[in-house]
């Protein structure tokens, strides 16, 4: 017998403006299930998370949630700003008896101290401590809005594996087909303000999504042809049998009824892009190139040739290095040592990841055409700027709206529009998925795959990357860069792991691993410093002596009697033993770091 459902959203309705956003929207989580809920950007997922989570009050339908059901909801926007540290904002998010410990150790593993001041973060940082916050208390319900959002391949894996092991029942939304495969068990699909659930994680459900679209247009068919027969009975057909031929027409009438009220499938994104002139066969070689900021290095001594027709993913860290070395092998910034040929005729366009270089307060038809014209030129030919926004799904009221009043998936789309308007044979992308939906991402791959020149692009996207991908340049920490044949899966294949959570660590501390400033001194000729010996002397000592606290602490908070006797001193503990675990993880993370370098300059 099934388990009776922890959370059930029955026959939702919901109007936003005069548009009816959700016309019978259904989502029934039980225990354990991983939910995908997927469907285009602007159908109302979001609105319906929000629903499940008592944040927006519907019109109509009916929401129950089990009385003793724990759910935690994680917004794409979190607001930290009533808190005065990333702990403080997680340790709000904890109910009594949840393990405070938890909290610390979410946000170490995400890259956080913990003392991070809420006004200072990135967007990444606080897509970070959101998690962590929603993690922490482990609850019976997860609803999780773009998860991945801001986050690179490091943490996407670690946040992958973290919650593959959890055992609560989630449902999630995201653009990151990879994700949604591995940890989904059902789809939910939202199409037109309807909801269909098939009992199959995300892979599956492009074919079955196919399927019922196919099933749609037979349908629709057959009622083309049922009323085109009812309109030829009534021009032509007898007029005796009055009452009989009034209930015919009734009849026509609600065919014609039914045929308006159809709620067509919403319209595709028609992508294509600017051809220019055809380039050399050699597109850039690069020759034992190098690029330090200080002493830190961010390319050491790589090489690589890129040929026509070639597509090349850059994958790393946030942090290693990525748009640096993609300025130098398209020519727009100069290695400090080392060459960087640029092969003839190329033309070169770029979609960076930059939003908000798209002007607020700028127009959508002008940062189209860049302003003073309504035409733009489309492979030599010019074309209205109202048709090209209907290629991209925007209506010919949107012409005069704002960027800034423009969804995240809208002005994603208007910077794919306005890179792809400009005539190359040489095309960068700087994560080119953010904020798109999944039918947009077929058709931007689809792009990429006939585009006729070269692509490099960047991207935390892994499915994205195995389906465009030729070859992959990854980033192995130190400055040091490796390039592997194939997609994402054909390097991890051959490099024997993904982009690991080590990785941010080694970027995130480069001081740990010199390389010298003197472009003509090897890196590994250097010699540890008298500081870097002491450390690789006493850290161990330094590890036994918080083990043994770690240990002391833990005996203390094993008293059942404890917290009931002595709530302040058990409180004290728990930060106590929580500051220790942190402590003596980054002990062993700085010694093995260290270990690992003295290794590589004696050997």
């Amino acid at each position: 017998m099934a388990a009776p459902p922890l959370l059930s959203l029955q026959d939702i309705q919901l109007t936003f403006g005069g548009t009816q956003l959700l016309e019978a929207a259904e989502l029934i989580v039980s225990p354990g299930q991983r939910i995908a809920l997927v469907g285009r950007n602007g159908s109302g997922k979001s609105t319906l998370l929000k629903i499940a989570a008592g944040l927006v009050q519907h019109d109509a339908g009916v929401r129950f949630v089990e009385p003793s059901a724990t759910i935690r909801y994680l917004p794409q926007e979190p607001d930290l700003s009533e808190f005065a540290t990333t702990l403080a904002y997680v340790e709000a998010g904890l109910a009594a008896g949840d393990d405070a410990y938890r909290a610390q150790y979410l946000l170490h593993a995400l890259g956080l101290t913990g003392a991070e001041e809420p006004k200072t973060l990135s967007g990444g940082e606080a897509r970070r401590a959101a998690l962590a916050r929603v993690l922490a208390p482990q609850p019976d319900v997860l609803l999780l809005d773009e998860p991945t959002n801001h986050l690179d391949l490091p943490v996407i894996e670690w946040l992958q594996s973290e919650l593959d092991q959890m055992r609560s029942a989630m449902v999630l939304i995201s653009h990151d087909r990879r994700f949604l495969s591995d940890l989904s068990r059902s789809t939910v699909w939202l199409d037109r303000g309807v909801t269909r659930r098939i009992d199959k994680g995300f892979g599956a459900f492009e074919s079955w999504r196919d399927e019922v679209l196919e099933q749609e247009e037979k349908e629709r068919h057959k009622l083309d042809r049922q009323i085109v027969r009812e309109e030829h009975w009534l021009r032509y057909g007898v007029t005796a049998r009055r009452k009989r031929n009034v209930g015919r027409l009734e009849r026509l009438a609600g065919l014609r009824q039914d045929r308006r009220e159809q709620r067509r499938a919403v319209g595709s994104v028609s992508m294509a892009v600017s051809e220019g002139r055809t380039s050399g066969a050699l597109v850039v070689e690069a020759e034992s190139i190098s690029k330090s900021f200080g002493d830190r290095p961010i390319v050491l001594d790589f090489s690589t040739r890129v040929l026509r027709g070639d597509r090349v993913g850059i994958v790393g860290p946030n942090g290693a290095g990525k748009t640096t070395l993609i300025k130098m092998l398209t020519g727009l910034a100069a290695p400090d040592t080392g060459t960087i040929k640029l092969g003839s005729a190329l033309e070169l366009a770029m979609l960076d990841q930059g939003r908000a270089r798209l002007e607020p307060e700028t127009r959508l038809r002008d940062a189209l055409t860049g302003g003073g014209s309504d035409t733009l030129k489309i492979n030599g030919e010019s074309k209205h700027v109202v048709g090209y926004m209907k290629d991209f799904l925007f209506t010919p009221e949107q012409a005069n709206t704002p960027i800034g009043k423009l969804s995240g998936g809208e002005r994603a789309r208007v910077a794919l529009a306005r890179a792809l308007a400009l005539p190359s044979n040489f095309l960068v992308l700087d994560e080119p998925t953010n904020d798109l939906d999944l039918e947009t991402l077929d058709l931007l791959e689809e792009m990429v795959s006939d585009y006729a020149g070269t692509v490099i692009v960047v991207s935390h996207d892994r499915d994205f990357l195995d389906r465009v991908a030729t070859s992959v340049i990854m980033a192995e920490g130190n400055g040091k860069w490796v390039e592997y044949a194939g997609g994402y899966s054909d390097m991890v294949a051959q490099r024997g792991e993904g982009v690991t959570a080590r990785t941010v660590e080694k970027a995130a501390k480069p001081e740990k691993a010199k390389a010298s400033s003197d472009p003509a001194t090897p890196a590994a000729k250097r010699k540890l410093s008298f500081k870097e010996k002491h450390a690789l002397e006493t850290l161990p000592g330094e590890i036994d002596k918080l083990d043994a606290k770690i240990r002391q602490v833990n005996d203390r908070l094993g008293d059942g009697n404890y917290y009931a006797r002595d709530p302040e001193g058990f409180a004290r503990d728990s930060k106590a033993l929580a500051e220790a675990e942190a402590k003596k993880t980054a002990a062993e993370e700085q010694w093995l770091e260290l270990e690992m370098l003295r290794e590589e300059l004696e050997g």
